[in-house]
């Protein structure tokens, strides 16, 4: 049984990220709220990644980082504090989780890292300057940090589109809207927390024992194909 410590699994993806571990694995969460499970398997700390002190953990074999932010507008309107908001939340959370917990995951024989980028680093998309700079650091990290680490842990990152979550809520917040945003991806759909959970699921297991320092694009075939 392994120990995987999720940062922001109470909500979201990070929440079907925790459901999907829970009955084979040891669970640590680490977020603000918590989650609306009650499991044996499960451990959770109430934590603000930016503010207060990440708990002091004996063993970690993989580390999940799944806060993240959606702020979209133009660039004229962005302020320097929101470009700041979303760089601290979307990496340097991530970099602060990952140096706490860098001592225990040398320690584990088949440690993992798993990061979260989006689709808009790779498909330049209007008002996205913001969310799409900060995740391009966060795949930044993941190629460097992959080498560095290598081979004792790997790390890789999910890039997804659009997902079905509240912090996604006002793209998708009438059946009209839903629709539009089904219509651009070539597999006419966008995705559910469970897919990519699923695709988790597969990446901190030895299952991608060969793979580290991928960004996996979820992406419903939206950056992939033109159709």
């Amino acid at each position: 049984m392994k120990t995987i410590v999720i940062i922001g699994g109470s909500k979201g993806i990070g929440e079907a990220i925790l459901q999907n571990q829970l009955n084979t694995h040891k669970v640590i969460n680490i977020s603000r709220s918590k989650p609306s499970i009650i499991h044996e398997n499960l451990l959770h700390y109430n934590c603000d990644i930016l503010v207060d002190e990440l708990p002091d953990l004996n063993e970690v074999d993989s580390l999940i980082y799944c806060p993240g932010s959606i702020n979209l507008k133009p660039f004229s309107r962005f302020k320097i504090e929101e470009f700041r908001s979303d760089f601290e939340i979307n990496f340097l959370g991530a970099v602060k989780a990952i140096q706490k917990y860098l001592p225990q995951l040398k320690q584990s024989n088949k440690a993992t890292i798993l990061l979260f980028s989006t689709v808009a680093t790779k498909l330049g998309m209007p008002f996205h300057t913001s969310i799409a700079s900060a995740k391009s650091a966060v795949e930044g990290l993941v190629k460097s940090l992959g080498a560095e680490l290598a081979p004792k842990i790997r790390i890789n990152a999910i890039a997804p589109t659009i997902t079905n979550t509240t912090l996604s809520e006002k793209l998708l917040r009438n059946d009209a809207m839903k629709e539009a945003i089904a219509e651009r991806h070539p597999l006419k759909k966008y995705l559910i927390p469970q897919e990519v959970a699923d695709m988790a699921d597969f990446l901190i297991s030895e299952k991608s024992g060969g793979m580290s320092g991928q960004i996996i694009r979820l992406d419903c075939g939206i950056v992939t194909f033109k159709i």
